[in-house]
């Protein structure tokens, strides 16, 4: 059975997340989202290579939510296949129900991406999995921080993991890694990996995702003047003074 590379540092940054916020642990059976991205692509080797090592034992799943328009995902399925990874393509009606609600011009990746994660919740509740796996890195956890700070007017980024209403686990074990990390292992294994192209949004007539791709040059401008900006940024996601800030419930008066 063939094993993908892992990078030292990656395997390294993996593990000191999966210890320190206890994402997996002895028993539990994981969900994995596989969009067949780079970021997928490297969160599934990278559970792979803590289920060999670990000292405990969990299963985890890859599956791929289809929009249902047609997508062929064999490649997928071969791959998984080949590194020994359970793998299942999960049809839904989502491009369906897409087409009913459009409007022209407007800007649906955020419908794609809420209707995907909810899709995949489905799946695991109703298959008797206890925590959902998804591949968010470093860089979509600042991306979303000055997001959230530009235009929503809050404090808020990505947690390694949390708990949701109905009672799953949503992990995120690469939360720690930058994506050029991700890109990386993809080319050091000459896999093939999905772009945006592949994304239902691109068949309709849309506003690009303007905001995201705004938020990825202000921090490639941010790292170009200021050398260790993300190692500062990581850090003080980790030391939050939240009573330093204009909120009076908050306050230590």
């Amino acid at each position: 059975m063939k094993r993908a590379e892992l990078s030292k540092k990656l395997i390294k940054q993996v593990a000191r997340t999966n210890v320190e916020f206890e994402l997996l642990q002895e028993g539990d059976n994981v969900l994995v989202g596989l969009s067949g991205g780079k970021d997928s692509l490297t969160l599934i080797h990278a559970l792979k290579h803590i289920q060999r090592v670990a000292p405990y034992d969990f299963r985890f799943k890859a599956v791929t939510i289809s929009y249902g328009m047609g997508e062929n995902y064999e490649f997928l399925q071969r791959h998984c296949e080949e590194y020994g990874i359970e793998y299942e393509v999960y049809e839904t009606n989502i491009f369906d129900i897409a087409q009913e609600k459009i409007r022209q011009n407007s800007s649906y990746c955020s419908f794609f991406s809420r209707m995907r994660r909810g899709a995949l919740y489905t799946y695991a509740l109703e298959h008797g999995f206890n925590k959902v796996a998804l591949g968010h890195h470093l860089d979509d956890a600042i991306e979303s921080f000055f997001m959230n700070m530009f235009y929503n007017g809050t404090m808020r980024s990505m947690p390694p993991i949390y708990k949701t209403k109905k009672g799953l686990y949503v992990i995120r074990p690469l939360i720690e890694i930058r994506e050029s990390q991700t890109a990386g292992f993809v080319k050091r294994n000459g896999f093939l990996a999905i772009g945006d192209e592949a994304c239902p949004a691109m068949r309709f007539d849309i506003k690009e995702p303007y905001v995201r791709e705004n938020m990825k040059e202000f921090v490639k401008d941010l790292e170009s003047r200021f050398k260790d900006v993300v190692k500062y940024i990581r850090a003080s996601f980790r030391h939050i003074h939240d009573d330093t800030f204009f909120d009076k419930s908050r306050l230590k008066v």
